[in-house]
């Protein structure tokens, strides 16, 4: 598990969102509280967020770009094959990130053992040193509340903040557009 962040993923019946929060530390310090750790993937479709060293997350991102490109946007076959591409590789595999991507049908967590997971319940995923912390939140918020589903990652997020020391309040959400029936 990565220390230094949080974030959390929910593929709902109307939308998808990610959030993350923006602390970033370094060893027992904090060296930054308002980073970007969340962004849009192939032209605004795929939503990505990470957990570990911020320098290998962005050739990460960098990499999976290209395999959706070179997909067409199919996020199940990018995931694939991108996950093969980083287990094979001897630099990637030292990388010291996770990733979540998620659009309206599909979310998984990318790990560099080569890993490629979907949620059991094919809608919450977390990541980081809070994610366990957030996704008990989420699966609670999302049992008992109505909550929408970017106001629930919200309030997750704030909830793995009061708990886990490398999380903070300052939270930040992308969402796709809503699913239309």
């Amino acid at each position: 598990m990565f220390d230094a962040t949080t974030i959390l993923a929910y593929k709902g019946n109307n939308k998808a969102v990610i959030g993350g929060d923006g602390q970033v530390t370094f060893g027992d310090s904090v060296l930054k509280g308002n980073a970007t750790k969340i962004r849009t993937l192939h032209h605004g479709k795929i939503l990505a967020g990470f957990a570990g060293s911020t320098a290998d997350a962005f050739n990460l991102f960098d990499m999976f770009e290209e395999f959706l490109e070179n997909k067409k946007g199919d996020l199940l076959k990018s995931v694939v094959e991108f996950s093969k591409a980083w287990r094979k590789d001897k630099v990637l595999r030292r990388l010291e990130a996770m990733m979540i991507v998620l659009n309206n049908e599909h979310i998984f967590i990318l790990t560099g053992n080569g890993d490629v997971v979907e949620p059991e319940d094919g809608e919450i995923a977390a990541i980081g040193s809070g994610g366990n912390f957030a996704i008990s939140a989420a699966r609670a918020l999302k049992k008992h509340s109505s909550l929408d589903e970017e106001d629930l990652i919200k309030e997750s997020l704030h909830i793995a903040a009061d708990l886990c020391i490398y999380t903070n309040h300052n939270i930040k959400t992308l969402k796709l557009e809503e699913k239309h029936s």
